[in-house]
Parts: structure tokens; sequence; C-alpha cells
């Protein structure tokens, strides 16, 4: 048993330590802190952006590095999951994106304002937040042969398809299934489809996106090769 004065050094010493290993913490947290926040590339438009998403309380149904409402999807990483121009369209008119299922409020944003708001989410989405939030799975856990992964799929494809739409097992359920639609559908018809659905269905659930050609003529050549499999 110690004596009251070993005691009271073990006390002092113990908490000479822990308050030291504490400061020399906090000390490397604030050096690394504007490395990994990327604090070089805050410019006054991402600031602006910011200032948007905060006074519009974005987080009352949002949450963005880990704080906020989970009503809505989480935007941490939205700029790489999403892209310039499904943010863009999702800012401008959230009804055309998802005609009937989402709730996001029409903010009525200038084209300078979602632009801001589309850096702000950029700056946010390249910091190093030591694998924070973990990135979606975009591979299928199967055996089967032919499985495409996220990586060999279109970015576009990954960006704005897949979030209404699903691929062997993974993806949006408000479309129908991709699986084999080259099978079902020509070349001609899939391009069509994509440079304006509602010209070909006027009932159709789909949108018209903010595709440019390039993307079309890619996801064309995408979807034209998924073929159903020989039984």
């Amino acid at each position: 048993m110690l004596s009251k004065s070993q005691a009271k050094a073990f006390f002092l010493v113990g908490t000479a330590l822990c308050a030291g290993s504490f400061l020399l913490l906090t000390v490397d947290t604030l050096k690394r802190i504007p490395v990994q926040t990327n604090a070089k590339n805050l410019t006054a438009q991402a600031i602006r952006g910011k200032h948007l998403f905060e006074t519009n309380n974005c987080m009352g149904c949002h949450t963005i590095l880990g704080e906020g409402a989970y009503y809505a999807p989480e935007l941490t990483k939205v700029y790489e999951r999403r892209g310039v121009a499904f943010i863009s369209q999702m800012l401008r008119d959230p009804e055309s994106m998802y005609p009937g299922q989402r709730k996001m409020v029409k903010y009525d944003f200038t084209d300078s304002e979602i632009d801001s708001l589309v850096v702000f989410f950029k700056w946010i989405g390249e910091m190093d937040l030591n694998g924070f939030p973990p990135k979606p799975d975009l591979m299928v856990s199967s055996g089967a042969s032919g499985i495409l992964e996220a990586k060999n799929r279109p970015i576009v494809f990954n960006q704005m398809c897949i979030a209404c739409h699903s691929l062997q097992g993974q993806g949006g359920e408000v479309g129908p299934a991709l699986d084999g639609v080259g099978s079902r559908r020509d070349p001609a018809f899939i391009r069509q489809w994509l440079l304006n659905p509602l010209a070909m269905k006027a009932d159709s659930k789909m949108p018209k996106l903010p595709l440019t050609e390039g993307d079309i003529v890619e996801l064309t050549a995408f979807l034209s090769q998924l073929k159903e499999s020989q039984k």
C-alpha cells in the first residue's frame, strides 16, 4: 500500500503525464487540420456555399461530417457519389429528379448559388477524414461470374442511374432493373430514352436527366451490352 506522500506523488506525476499527453495530441491535431481539410482550397466561393448550406438549414434533413439529421442522404461524400450534374439539378429542381418520390424543398437557388454549393460539397468531399464515412459497396456480394464491379461501369452510371435503377442486385428501386436491358432494347431506343424519356413515354417517372452528349454515347454503349444470359 502506498504511503500518503507516495500516493500524492503518484497522483501528481500521473496527472502531469496525462495533461502533457493531452496537450501534445491537441497540438498534433491542430497541425493536421489544415492539411487534412485542404484549408488552402477553401475559396471564397466554397465559404459562400457553406453559408448557404447553413442559412437554409440543410442539416435539418441531411448529415454532413457526421452532424445533422437523418431524414435525407448523408452529404459528406455527395460530390464523389453523385457528381456536378446530379447535384446541380437536384438543387435546382428536386422534383424533376425524382418525380413524386422526393420531399426536398425547392429553394429557388440562383445558378451562382448552386455553383457555390457544389464547390462547398467538393471541398468537404476532398477532406482526409481517416476513412469516414465509409464508401458504399458498389460491388455485388456474389460468386457468380460476370459481375460488373463499380470501377468497370461508366462514372455517370454510378452517379445517376444507380440512384433509381439496380444492376446485378445493387442500386435503387424507383425504376426497373437494368439487367439484360441490351437484350430488350436496341441502341437507338436506349439513346432516345436517355435524351428525353418523357418524349418516349408521356407518363414516365424518369425525368430528362442533365446528361451531356458524351454521357449519352457512353451510357448507350454500356447499356446495350448488358445482355440476358443464355440459358
